[in-house]
């Protein structure tokens, strides 16, 4: 048990904190001076797999990204949160790799680096798509626990806690396996000033994406069409009696 790999996927996005605009031309958003931050689910799965870590039932803890060398800084971020290398699958300027291209990178690292756990964020702040680690489930042939509020290793295996509509589903896998993190899973520490000038020190490997295959190379299949902001509010009407307001209604359709 104790030499178990975990490798967490994690990514860059937008900070949750930023009003989000959408760019000229509609084709997506302002992201040019705007602040970015590592995904807040993906910082939930690192959390968790750092705890592992510390219960003795994990060895080390890879914190992997594919995206641009802008991502460089979310991978230090990873690392002084308590993940113990990364590594960033480098693409071009101006690639926008979506989640089946994400996948196929995180299956090239795990041909590589032989986890036998992979913890990702259930989903992306920026696209919420909760793709990314259903497809790398698919493209390894392991089994996965989404959606994971409570993680218990095992002897072999790992049990899943996961919520439902109908309350919790308790999963026992085989490991290894790939987990997505719920919001409850675990509160995130902080990151301190000395662990931040540790992570400066801590190996981080760029890997090209050529070198890992055509699959994360190939044209995304999805492709936005057009982004606009929600209509303003208006504001609001009084009216004196119930009938009124029924008649106000009647005469904009609503009822």
């Amino acid at each position: 048990m104790a030499a178990l790999r975990v490798l967490v996927g994690v990514k860059r996005v937008i900070d949750y904190a930023v009003k989000v605009r959408v760019a000229a031309g509609g084709g997506g958003v302002q992201t040019q001076g705007v602040k970015h931050s590592l995904n807040p689910f993906c910082e939930i799965a690192l959390e968790e797999a750092v705890r592992l870590r510390e219960r003795g039932a994990a060895a080390e803890v890879i914190a992997a990204s594919v995206g641009t060398r802008l991502c460089q800084d979310t991978l230090r971020t990873a690392l002084a949160l308590g993940a113990d290398r990364g590594v960033l699958v480098e693409v071009g300027e101006g690639a926008a790799p979506g989640p089946r291209e994400a996948a196929a990178a995180l299956a090239a690292l795990v041909g590589r680096l032989q986890p036998g756990l992979v913890l990702l964020g259930k989903q992306a702040i920026d696209d919420d798509c909760n793709q990314t680690g259903q497809l790398l489930a698919a493209m390894l042939d392991w089994p996965q626990g989404t959606f994971a509020s409570r993680v218990e290793l095992e002897e072999g295996a790992v049990r899943v806690e996961r919520e439902v509509d109908g309350g919790l589903e308790t999963l026992r896998l085989r490991l290894p396996a790939v987990l997505t993190a719920d919001l409850r899973l675990n509160e995130p520490r902080y990151a301190t000033l000395p662990n931040i000038m540790k992570a400066k020190k801590k190996p981080l490997e760029v890997v090209g994406a050529s070198e890992l295959g055509a699959a994360i190379l190939s044209p995304p299949r999805l492709r936005v069409l057009k982004m606009a902001e929600p209509p303003g509010r208006q504001g609001g009407e009084r009216v004196q009696d119930v009938p009124t307001l029924l008649q106000r209604l009647r005469s904009k359709g609503r009822v």
